[in-house]
């Protein structure tokens, strides 16, 4: 078991990719605290996990949240050594029609809840003196932009600059941060995706998802589990040496 006794936080952890994750992480030994705004779903994806995971209610949009639940974690278990930054949300719009309010929920969560989630694990990884591992989840669309897809591809591209900023200042403490950037993941998240497209694109619900499935080079679109080895990986000490780095999880879709 590569992660055993490892104490590991999953923002986002309650449904998708975070809960793939969490899942993985406790098959390798890790100590996983499934870290969610959705409280009823953290705690049932926690139960049917089992293994010792553990379930908090966190809002990364919220510094007082985030600080409590680091000092939850901290006392429950006595340290925090992994971080998987998935907290995230998706919206679209054509450009001319982008408006304020999705812009400042999509940052809000994305990329200024993800830094500082980071810099207060980070920060208490720093205290500890044992270094450890942070991981982003970035995404293929902030490799790019698309038409309708302007904020969110912005979004992801920061938290890729992000990831190569706080590797270049943390490693000096043994805190390697890097990211994963995934392709088209079958989530309920792109449930939500596809009836954005039908809306703006006019197609018909399920077409866009059956699309894109299809443009993979690996020939489907990704599921949840294709992620959890990079991010087994990447927590790992097998990556010591990786440092600010951002992994494409894609199936072939993006070569960077």
């Amino acid at each position: 078991m590569r992660l055993k006794d490892r104490v590991a936080v999953v923002t986002g952890g309650a449904r998708g990719i975070g809960a793939a994750i969490c899942e993985r992480y406790a098959e390798e030994g890790a100590r996983v605290v499934v870290a969610d705004v959705l409280a009823r779903d953290a705690f049932a994806t926690a139960q049917a996990i089992g293994r010792g995971a553990n379930a908090l209610v966190l809002d990364v949009t919220r510094r007082n949240s985030i600080d409590a639940m680091v000092e939850t974690v901290v006392a429950n278990a006595g340290r925090i050594d992994i971080l998987v930054n998935n907290a995230a949300v998706f919206d679209m719009a054509p450009f001319l029609e982008i408006t304020e309010e999705s812009y400042d929920r999509q940052f809000a969560i994305n990329v200024k809840g993800l830094l500082f989630t980071l810099q207060a694990v980070a920060a208490r990884m720093v205290r500890q003196g044992q270094g450890g591992k942070i991981i982003n989840l970035s995404s293929q669309a902030g490799r790019r932009g698309e038409a309708l897809v302007a904020v969110y591809c912005a979004s992801k591209a920061a938290v890729i600059s992000l990831t190569q900023s706080a590797g270049l200042s943390l490693i000096k403490h043994g805190i390697n941060v890097n990211a994963i950037a995934p392709g088209v993941i079958d989530t309920p998240m792109w449930d939500h995706v596809d009836a954005l497209f039908a809306k703006y694109e006019g197609l018909a619900p399920g077409e866009k998802k059956r699309q894109v499935g299809m443009a993979v080079p690996y020939g489907r679109m990704g599921m949840p589990a294709d992620l959890t080895g990079a991010a087994v990986f990447l927590a790992s000490g097998d990556a010591d040496y990786i440092v600010a780095q951002t992994l494409n999880v894609d199936g072939g879709n993006w070569m960077s």
